[in-house]
C-alpha cells in the first residue's frame, strides 16, 4: 500500500513539473496557484490520489460529460498550442489541437461528415501554408456561425481590422494573460451555443411554412404549383427564370424537397458570389498543388451534391469558357476536378436560374445556345409580386406569423391601412423585400397591431409616378366630344374598376373624400338608391 501511495505521489509530482515546463514565465499566478493547490490536494489525499492516476494512466476520466465544450486550438508554435490546451482541459473544455491549419481544416471536415460540430476555434494568425485568416474563410464557408478568435504577436489596427473583416470572434494580442482569453472563450463558446439555438428554432419553425404558402395563390402561382408535383421525380433539367427576389431558390428547394432526392443533399452556389477564376474549382473540385494556395485537395459541389441536386443561381453571369465544361457534366454526368486526369461520375440534377433573358444573351453570344437548351427542358417563370397583388395580404399574414414566432414578438395583425400600403407598394425587391419589411415591422411594434407608422420609408420603394403607363387610366371615346359629365362619370368608374371596388383607395386617388364619392355614385347609378 506505501508503494502505491508513493507511486502515485511521484507521478503527480511528474506531471505537474515536467508537463508545465515547457510554459514557465508565461503562465499567470492564478493558473499556477490552481495547478499547486490541485498537486497539494493529491499529496494529501493520497487515496483521492492513486484513483486519478490509474483512472488517467487506463484513460478512463469520462471528461465529455462535463465539457463546457469542444475547441480546436491551431498554432504552428507548439509550446503556446499546449499552453492554451492545458488551460482550456484546466477549465473544463475538450480539446482537439493542430500546429497545421491544413491539418486542422481536414479535422473539421471529418467532424462535419460525421454530424460532429466545434464550438469553438482558437488560432494563430501567422502560420505557415495557412494564415488564420485563410482559415476563417474556410470554415466560415460551411459553418458561418462558428467563433473564431485568432492571437497574433504582431498586433496593429490593420490585422485587427482584418480579422474582424473575415469573420473573427475576438482578436487577442501576445502576450497575454490567460484569464483574459479566458474571458473572451467563455463569451465566444456561450455566443456559438446561442446562435445555434436561435437556428434551430429558425429550422424548426420553417417547419411550419410551406413553399404552398409561401408562393401564394394567384392563378400564375397555382400553375407553377400543379406543375411541380409532376416534375419533381425526373431527372430532367429546369431553368427557373424571375426577376431578384421571386423565389427562384425557393421553387428548386419545393422541386427537390418533394421527390426522391429529398434525403440527399441540396447545394445552392450563387454564380455571381465567386471569383471566375476559382468557380471552376468550387464546382468541380481540385487536386493538392493544381494551383497556388491548393494545399489539399477538395471536393467540388458536384460531389457534395453527389444523389441530390445543384442549384445554379446566376446561371446567365457565368463565363463562357465554365459554360462548356458544365455542359459537358450534362451530357455524359462525369466531373474531372482541377488538376485531375480522371473522370469521375456523379448523379446530380441540375437546377438553374436566373433574372437575365437567356434568349437574348445567346444572341449577344454571352450564353451557349447548346447549354441554353440542354437547361430549358422544363422552363418555370416566376412573375414579380407587382404583377400578382392579391398574393401579398397572405404574403404579409404568413410573415407576420413566421416573425412573431421566431421573435417571441406581441405583433398578431396589421391595420387596414397598414394592409393597404403594402398591396400598393411596387415591391421592385418582390417577395424578399416584403419578408424584410414584415420582418423589421414586427421586431419594432410593440403592440399587437402593426400600423402604417412601422414600416420604413428608405426600405419600400416608392410607386411608379402617376405618367407612368402602369398607374395610367384609359379613356375611349365614340365620340368626338362629351360633356364634362360624362367625362367625369367614366373617369370615376374606371377607377373604381381599377381599385376594385375599394372606397378608399378610389376617394383618395379622385382626391375627394368618401362621402363625396357615395355621393357621385349614387348620381350616376353606380349603386342602387336606398
Amino acid at each position: 500500500m506505501r508503494s502505491a501511495l508513493f507511486f502515485a505521489f511521484l507521478v503527480n509530482i511528474f506531471n505537474f513539473l515536467f508537463s508545465k515546463s515547457l510554459h514557465f514565465g508565461t503562465q499567470t499566478a492564478l493558473y499556477w496557484l490552481r495547478e499547486f493547490k490541485t498537486l497539494i490536494i493529491g499529496i494529501l489525499c493520497p487515496y483521492n490520489c492513486i484513483v486519478g492516476t490509474f483512472c488517467n494512466i487506463l484513460g478512463k476520466r469520462d471528461t465529455m460529460q462535463e465539457a463546457k465544450g469542444h475547441v480546436l486550438v491551431v498554432d504552428d508554435d507548439k509550446e503556446m498550442m499546449d499552453l492554451i490546451s492545458d488551460f482550456l482541459l484546466a477549465n473544463q473544455y475538450k480539446v482537439s489541437s493542430f500546429t497545421k491549419a491544413t491539418e486542422a481544416i481536414v479535422y473539421i471536415k471529418d467532424m462535419e461528415e460525421k454530424g460532429i460540430f466545434l464550438d469553438l476555434v482558437i488560432s494563430d494568425i501567422n502560420m505557415p501554408e495557412l494564415t488564420g485568416i485563410d482559415l476563417i474563410r474556410n470554415i466560415h464557408r460551411t459553418q458561418p456561425d462558428l467563433p473564431i478568435i485568432l492571437i497574433t504577436a504582431f498586433g496593429s489596427v490593420d490585422t485587427a481590422v482584418d480579422a474582424i473583416r473575415a469573420g473573427a470572434f475576438d482578436y487577442v494580442v501576445k502576450p497575454f494573460q490567460l484569464t483574459e482569453l479566458g474571458v473572451s472563450i467563455d463569451r465566444a463558446v456561450r455566443f456559438g451555443k446561442i446562435q445555434n439555438d436561435n437556428n434551430a428554432l429558425r429550422k424548426e419553425v420553417n417547419k411550419k411554412w410551406t413553399y404552398k404558402n409561401i408562393l401564394g395563390k394567384s392563378p400564375e402561382m397555382k400553375q407553377i404549383l400543379d406543375l411541380i408535383p409532376r416534375i419533381t421525380n425526373a431527372k430532367t433539367n429546369v431553368l427557373i427564370t424571375g426577376e431578384s427576389g421571386t423565389g427562384k431558390e425557393v421553387i428548386a428547394r419545393a422541386i427537390h424537397e418533394s421527390g426522391d432526392r429529398a434525403n440527399k443533399n441540396f447545394v445552392p452556389i450563387n454564380c455571381t458570389a465567386i471569383p471566375e477564376n476559382l468557380l471552376e474549382s468550387e464546382l468541380f473540385g481540385h487536386a493538392k498543388g493544381s494551383f497556388t494556395g491548393a494545399h489539399q485537395s477538395k471536393k467540388g459541389l458536384f460531389e457534395e451534391a453527389d444523389g441530390g441536386t445543384l442549384f445554379l443561381d446566376e446561371i446567365g453571369d457565368m463565363d463562357l469558357s465554365l459554360q462548356a465544361k458544365l455542359l459537358r457534366v450534362l451530357q455524359e454526368r462525369k466531373i474531372k476536378p482541377v488538376g485531375e486526369n480522371q473522370y469521375k461520375e456523379v448523379d446530380v440534377r441540375i437546377l438553374a436560374a436566373t433574372h437575365k433573358n437567356l434568349k437574348e444573351l445567346c444572341k449577344q453570344g454571352k450564353f451557349r445556345e447548346d447549354l441554353y437548351y440542354r437547361l430549358t427542358v422544363i422552363p418555370i417563370h416566376l412573375p414579380p409580386l407587382r404583377e400578382r397583388k392579391e398574393d401579398i395580404p397572405a404574403l404579409a399574414e404568413l410573415f407576420l406569423k413566421k416573425y412573431s414566432a421566431i421573435n417571441n414578438a406581441k405583433a398578431r395583425s396589421f391595420s387596414r391601412a397598414s394592409m393597404e400600403k403594402l398591396v400598393d407598394n411596387h415591391w421592385e425587391g418582390n417577395v424578399r423585400e416584403l419578408e424584410n419589411v414584415v420582418e423589421r415591422a414586427v421586431v419594432l411594434c410593440p403592440n399587437e397591431i402593426i400600423s402604417e407608422n412601422f414600416f420604413s420609408f428608405d426600405r419600400i420603394r416608392p410607386k411608379e409616378s402617376n405618367n407612368s403607363s402602369a398607374n395610367s387610366i384609359e379613356l375611349n371615346f365614340e365620340e368626338d366630344l362629351i360633356s364634362l359629365e360624362e367625362l367625369e362619370k367614366r373617369y370615376i368608374k374606371k377607377i373604381l374598376d381599377h381599385t376594385r371596388g375599394r372606397k378608399e383607395k378610389a376617394a383618395r386617388i379622385l382626391g375627394i373624400n368618401r362621402r363625396t364619392l357615395y355621393r357621385k355614385e349614387r348620381l350616376y347609378g353606380f349603386v342602387e338608391e336606398d
